[in-house]
């Protein structure tokens, strides 16, 4: 008989996973490699216009800030009305 077992096949196929497995994590890290490497060279004022700008918020009441954030949606009407009262306005 022949007797196939985990003799060189087994190990045949050991290699080869071992081998594809070092090709697609050396195309990878190649890759990242490339991308991490653009992403250094945007110049600065092209990096300062894809950040947006911090909102300041100067000479305002503290109702005006109150208005803002229920217009923008980051408070509810029952958090502005509770606020509000909070402050006593």
């Amino acid at each position: 008989m022949m007797g196939f077992g985990m003799g060189m096949l087994g190990l045949g196929a050991l290699v080869m996973i071992a081998f594809w497995v070092l090709v697609i994590g050396g195309a990878v890290w190649l890759v990242m490699t490339l991308v991490r490497g653009n992403q250094s060279s945007i110049p600065a004022n092209q990096a300062q216009a894809l950040t947006p700008a911090p909102t300041t918020v100067s000479n305002s009441t503290p109702l005006d800030i109150l208005k803002t954030r229920y217009a923008k949606g980051e408070i509810t009407k029952e958090q502005f009305e509770e606020m509000r009262r909070d402050l006593g306005l």
